[in-house]
């Protein structure tokens, strides 16, 4: 590697510990090592190299691909953006120019060619994302603006109708409903790229790439992230019980039995060469779990719900409720063997029965809880509260939280907001803290983590 390659290495491999995956130095090596056998010439090879030595598992790609374009792009300024006779300045945006160009985006669309729709991205952009700058001199650069002027969502039946003609597929409208969303993200890709030319790729890399799916925040994912999060649940749940049943054989032994080791050691004239142990107890939480399930908190509560019964024989008995204003049980829609889709179906559609007048209330919530279910809590159970702690101006009822907590032989709160936003507008987060300790877990590598913990 030249020196400007090694420094755009480290810094690629920077921005991909800073988006969340872990790169160690023998892995930096490894790729180095793939690099140098493959060459440079070959952009697709050098994505493959890297990805082939780095990338752990398939849910961090979409992340490593947008760092990857950001810090080694396919091209650089306009690219393949053609200039117009009639317009010597620029690229042409007008009603003629628009309607020709909209006819190129459904040609490379049914096409379906990687290459065109990489040049009609660009072409787009450089067309009709241009935007001015905040300073003098400087441009930037809309995907937004682009994707509105030409409107390719609009496009889909033309495009269904050209793959239909050739005969190609039989669902042709939801191949081109997934061909313009793929143009979408190449779109936005390009956008990046500009910016990170004029302001570097560090700066795009921070404000505008995604983190992996594991650091994503529960309360800033969107349809498509919150199905591939449903899927990371499992196989999240099969990596902490392991490591779990690992750490359990690994601290077998109990506590130091001193009569017995001073006892032998009077065969060795008083030197301990031996220690030892009492058995060990065994002890399995029962865990009771108090669900917010208003709004954004919902998925959070979802998540979390899903991963503790993924691991329910961890736990010598669960059982889980949830509330918006009114408390309502729920244990029961977490059968052995239930399909993950249809308890998150189940959990959804039970949200009603959690509502009574449909604002959030978690004193009201709290003291029904009290009055129904204090039964739940022992000195054997542990309580785990889910929710951001809003709960618009009404009575907290901190001393029914406090009696409830005092119930438990353990009690937690995790709250899916970042701590900068606690206690702000209606948010009790501090005064409920007092109470009860309150966790900051915003995604599901925080999630883990606690659950690891607390097990």
């Amino acid at each position: 590697m030249t020196s400007g390659l090694v420094d755009r290495h480290i810094s690629f491999l920077e921005a991909l510990r800073a988006a969340g995956m872990s790169v160690s130095l023998a892995e930096d090596l490894d790729a180095v090592a793939a690099l140098s056998a493959v060459g440079w010439d070959q952009r697709e090879t050098v994505r493959t190299a890297y990805a082939a030595t780095l990338l752990k598992k398939q849910s961090q790609r979409p992340t490593f691909d947008a760092l990857f374009d950001l810090y080694f792009p396919r091209m650089v300024g306009d690219g393949v953006a053609r200039e117009q006779e009639d317009d010597p300045g620029g690229v042409a945006d007008n009603a003629e120019a628009l309607s020709q160009f909209r006819d190129q985006v459904v040609d490379a669309l049914a096409e379906g060619d990687r290459q065109s729709m990489l040049d009609v991205a660009a072409e787009m952009l450089a067309r009709f994302g241009a935007m001015p700058g905040r300073g003098p001199g400087l441009s930037s650069w809309s995907a937004y603006t682009a994707l509105q002027r030409v409107s390719p969502q609009e496009l889909v039946d033309r495009i269904a109708q050209a793959l239909l003609g050739e005969g190609r597929l039989e669902d042709a409208r939801v191949e081109a409903r997934r061909r313009v969303g793929e143009l979408t993200g190449l779109v936005e890709a390009d956008a990046r790229r500009r910016i990170a030319e004029e302001k570097g790729p560090e700066h795009v890399a921070n404000v505008a790439i995604r983190p992996t799916i594991d650091r994503l925040d529960f309360m800033a994912a969107r349809r498509t992230d919150l199905e591939e999060m449903r899927r990371e649940i499992y196989p999240l749940a099969r990596r902490l019980a392991t490591r779990l049943t690992q750490e359990h054989h690994a601290r077998r032994r109990g506590p130091l039995d001193f009569r017995r080791t001073v006892r032998a050691s009077l065969s060795t004239g008083g030197v301990p060469l031996v220690t030892h142990h009492k058995p060990k107890r065994p002890h399995r939480t029962e865990l009771v779990v108090l669900c917010d399930v208003s709004g954004s908190v919902a998925n959070f509560a979802q998540f979390t719900l899903l991963l503790v019964y993924a691991l329910r024989d961890q736990f010598e008995k669960v059982r889980a409720f949830t509330f918006i204003d009114h408390v309502h049980e729920v244990t029961h829609h977490f059968r052995p063997g239930a399909d993950p889709v249809d308890v998150m179906a189940d959990l959804a559609a039970s949200t009603a029965h959690a509502a009574l007048w449909g604002r959030t209330n978690y004193g009201r919530a709290l003291t029904k809880f009290e009055e129904q279910y204090a039964d739940a809590l022992g000195p054997k159970s542990s309580l785990l509260i889910l929710g951001d702690a809003r709960s618009n101006y009404a009575d907290l009822q901190l001393d029914v939280l406090k009696r409830l907590a005092g119930s438990a032989r353990h009690a937690w709160w995790l709250n899916p907001e970042h701590r900068r936003h606690w206690d702000t507008g209606d948010s009790a987060a501090s005064r409920y803290g007092d109470v009860v300790p309150m966790v900051e877990c915003r995604n599901l590598t925080q999630l883990g983590e606690f659950v690891h913990d607390i097990l």
